[in-house]
Order: C-alpha cells, then structure tokens, then sequence
C-alpha cells in the first residue's frame, strides 16, 4: 500500500497539530453507519496506537490503518487539502474515498 500527503496537507496537519506527540491515522469508523461494512474514512491524529494498526510508510511521516480495515482502502491513496473546500480529501487513481475529512485530535482519556 502506498500513500502519498500533499504539500499542501502536510503543511495544514503540521498546522493544526502544532507540535503535539502523537500519531496521524486512517480510520475506517463505522459509528452510527448501521453495519462493520458501512463506513467514512476519517483522518484522525491519535496520542496512542492500538495494538492492531499497522505503519505506512509515506513522503512526509507513517501513516497508521487497522489491519482488520485494510480492505477497505485502495492500494495507492493520496492526502489532499483543498484550500477551497477547507477539507482534508482521501483519493485514490480510482475514486474519493472522502472528500470532506476533518483532521480530528484524539486525546487519551483515563
């Protein structure tokens, strides 16, 4: 699997996580989607990794998935920020795996 950030969103994650510890992810969350194969792919920036997430290696820094979710993401993917949307944008040669991405902070909570 290959995934490539763009200029443009690593500057805006670089920007928006300004300088905490952490780890950035692509997370395949089903919540409230009805069913495990129901899902939006969301942009998540995580203190803490799961057991499960496996590293990709990217040109700006790993990017971690769920082993069990691997199947729903395409073989080469791309990060993208539109600066006229203010979206992070999840694409592949194929389609828009998610064309309206926050990039949400996960805290660890106790």
């Amino acid at each position: 699997m290959e995934i490539h950030i763009t200029e443009a969103a690593a500057n805006k994650i670089n920007e928006r996580i300004e300088g905490r510890e952490g780890f950035l992810k692509l997370k395949y969350d089903t919540d409230g989607c009805g069913c495990a194969v129901n899902g939006v792919v969301a942009l998540w920036f995580v203190s803490e990794l799961d057991h499960m997430d496996v590293e990709i290696q990217t040109n700006e820094r790993p990017v971690y998935l769920e082993k069990s979710k691997l199947v729903f993401f395409d073989e080469q993917m791309k990060i993208d920020f539109s600066q006229a949307t203010n979206w992070f944008q999840l694409k592949s040669p194929q389609q828009m795996l998610n064309g309206q991405m926050s990039l949400i902070l996960k805290q660890k909570t106790d």
